[in-house]
């Protein structure tokens, strides 16, 4: 696997649609460049751990990404060699907010469910 040690896969709903690529296309291009460098870091480095991963709950990771005047975070799961992207958003307040923490274990049920 040339040095990889995870594939990195976007989520893709029913709809086919990949939030987080849709999402990271909404962002600016350094900012995309940043965040791009971080999962990749956690492709090349897997397992990692703080400051640029954090375990939220079983099969449940974010990538804790630094921007110039914020701060991202992306939420996946690891299964299998394989990086799956569940869930992008930019980070207003110390504690991930229950909503987007709710939308990445919806979607890892969905990926789950799927048997993808």
């Amino acid at each position: 696997m040339n040095g990889r040690r995870l594939q990195v896969v976007f989520f893709m709903t029913d709809s086919g649609t990949e939030p987080v690529r849709d999402w990271l296309k909404s962002l600016g291009n350094d900012d995309r460049k940043i965040i791009g460098e971080d999962i990749k870091t956690v492709q090349f480095g897997w397992p990692l751990g703080m400051p640029l991963v954090r375990k939220l709950e079983t099969d449940l990771w974010e990538v804790r990404v630094q921007l110039p005047n914020r701060i991202a975070r992306v939420l996946f799961t690891a299964q299998d060699r394989t990086m799956i992207l569940l869930h992008g958003f930019i980070k207003k307040s110390q504690k991930t907010p229950a909503a987007d923490l709710n939308v990445a274990r919806k979607r890892l049920a969905q990926f789950k469910g799927h048997g993808q």
